[in-house]
């Protein structure tokens, strides 16, 4: 129980407003919590309360009490009609399981937890996470079929990813919705707790403030606190996007790069590599993108960073022994994908060619977090298969699977020295995506007349693979028909948009004279550009018709992995199981 001297200190006014509904608590029931780690609990009153019978125990001892310091209580937190009772930064001592009860009154909310330890030392000394972003069956499948070739229904070889010997379904819903974005996904692996759409390093409370929800350490933060180790974040997106930052960043809002730019800078992560520049330049600046005046680059510089702005920079950094920090920023948005790099040049390949491959972001990243001798956590992002899956760009978005294979096989080289390395290889979550056959030029001039199905979809005509297992065009008679299942109005013609990436939908011209609301969503329609071009074929869309693109989908994942720690992957996993398995490899418990 509360002192009084407590609540007369923190709590002024007793809630007005009366309210039948339970006590909300964070972290939410049958959380799954590492020993030692930090977190905030909080409990959520709703509508008039006394404070003097608010009670929170653990496992039947008073939860202040437990972790030793007097909690925050505020009343009707940010004008929501709620008393809001906090200990932050706490965490538990001991394995075992947590039942943590909340009483104001006749209400009661109990939830348990799961607290976890791990075995005493570590079982591997580097962990490698490759996150194929929205990565799918189908995104798989193309990527072998068209690097390792198919003849007579068997592959020329194998991808680098599938020839791991442990594998896991994973399943990646969050703790409001069945299908996740790259953020709450992401962190249900760098954290072990399930999180909302769009938020990362925290619980989705009721708090107004996006900053101001109850966080949870990150596993970033982890193995740098307890264990001293290196840190990389590599990715081919901006560096600020969700899936970066998740390894950092504690927000309600992934949106939010100014404040995600700053988390980076509080985290100092030895590796930093992506695109995204403007949210590093001050506002006045020209090429600036922030709010505020602050110019984070000088920040990173007078932090002791290395800076690169190209690949050759990057790599010459790299080779350098005295570079223990680097942070490369190759594109003020997302690194161009491989198929335009290397093979159209589209896209920004004009003004910023010399940008890096995600496999020399991993010689470099490795060569650089290799100078900790206590061993490094690296986080390698294939982030573009998601976002040209979500703009129905299938072949850019196998292009850069085959380009994320290469990396991991680069990866298993290194690990393959000395044995002491878990790499684990995953999606965050899944597009609703597949391979039904081919479309065959011969067969017509529509696109159903190509579709080839069953015994009809013969092997595809791709040119052999070059050295990395690139087919050199995609422009070819016999392709893969590689299909979403669910898209916005658009115009599909079966063929690869080698003038750059697909674009489905547009928004539907004004009507003359009419009436324009700033605050309505555009109604989206076809991009009649696509529909110019011979045998496409109309789409008629099946989301909402504000929908400018496609969606993420909540089917499992495939992870695959090897090296020490593998084999806790195995059968179906929730998403917040990679975390664990990375604790656990490490060591990080109590």
């Amino acid at each position: 129980m509360l002192s009084r001297s407590v609540i007369a200190a923190a709590l002024l006014v007793v809630l007005p407003v009366a309210n039948s509904l339970a006590q909300t608590i964070y972290p939410l029931d049958r959380a799954e919590i590492l020993t030692g780690s930090r977190f905030d609990l909080k409990v959520e009153f709703p509508g008039t309360v006394d404070p003097f019978a608010v009670k929170v125990t653990i496992n039947g001892e008073d939860a202040a009490k437990v972790f030793g310091k007097p909690p925050q209580l505020t009343a009707d937190e940010d004008g929501s009609g709620q008393l809001a009772y906090w200990l932050k930064q706490v965490s538990l001592p001991k394995a075992g399981k947590i039942t943590v009860e909340a009483l104001a009154g006749n209400q009661k909310s109990i939830v348990t937890w799961e607290a976890f330890d791990t075995p005493k030392g570590r079982v591997t000394k580097n962990v490698i996470l490759f996150i194929g972003d929205g990565m799918s069956i189908a995104h798989r499948t193309a990527a072998r079929m068209l690097s390792k070739g198919i003849a007579e229904g068997r592959y020329g070889g194998e991808l680098a990813i599938d020839d791991m010997p442990y594998m896991a379904l994973v399943s990646t819903a969050g703790s409001d919705s069945i299908v996740t974005d790259s953020a709450n996904s992401m962190s249900a692996y760098t954290t072990g707790h399930k999180s909302c759409v769009n938020a990362m390093g925290v619980y989705c409370a009721k708090n107004k403030g996006t900053l101001d929800h109850p966080k949870v350490e990150t596993i970033a933060e982890l193995v740098k606190r307890k264990l001293g180790l290196a840190i990389g974040v590599v990715t081919n997106t901006e560096i600020e996007d969700a899936t970066p930052a998740a390894m950092v960043a504690h927000t309600r809002r992934r949106s939010d790069y100014d404040d995600i730019v700053k988390f980076f800078h509080d985290a100092q992560p030895d590796v930093m590599m992506g695109g995204g520049t403007p949210n590093f330049l001050p506002g006045s600046n020209a090429d600036g993108r922030r709010k505020d005046e602050t110019d984070y680059l000088a920040k990173f510089r007078a932090a002791g960073y290395a800076f690169a702005t190209t690949s050759t920079e990057m790599m010459a950094l790299a080779a350098k022994p005295e570079t223990t920090k680097l942070l490369g920023l190759y594109n003020p948005l997302n690194i161009d994908g491989v198929l335009d790099r290397k093979f159209l040049k589209q896209g920004l390949v004009a003004k910023y060619p010399d940008q890096p491959d995600l496999t020399d972001q991993v010689r470099a990243s490795l060569q650089i977090l290799s100078r900790n001798e206590k061993g490094f956590l690296l986080m390698v992002e294939s982030g573009r298969i998601d976002k040209y899956s979500h703009s129905l760009d299938w072949e850019r978005a196998v292009y850069d699977t085959i380009m994320l294979d290469n990396a991991v096989k680069i990866a298993k080289d290194f690990a393959e020295k000395s044995n002491d390395t878990l790499i684990i290889v995953t999606p965050d979550h899944a597009h609703p995506i597949s391979l039904i056959g081919t479309y065959d030029d011969v067969g017509g001039d529509s696109l159903r007349d190509k579709l080839a199905l069953y015994d009809k979809a013969k092997f595809p005509s791709y040119s052999a693979p070059d050295a990395e297992g690139y087919p050199s065009s995609v422009w070819v008679s016999r392709r893969l028909a590689v299909v979403f299942a669910a898209f916005p109005d658009h115009c599909d013609a079966g063929k690869p948009y080698v003038a750059g990436e697909n674009v489905p939908a547009v928004p539907a011209p004004e009507a003359p004279g009419a009436a324009v609301d700033p605050t309505a969503k555009k109604v989206m329609v076809a991009n009649e550009e696509n529909c110019k071009i011979p045998g496409a074929a109309r789409r008629l869309g099946n989301l909402p018709i504000t929908a400018d693109r496609g969606i993420h989908s909540g089917d499992d994942v495939v992870l695959t992995a090897m090296g020490p720690g593998a084999e806790a992957f195995h059968g179906r996993i929730d998403n917040t199981r990679v975390f664990r398995a990375m604790a656990v490899a490490l060591g990080l418990g109590n």
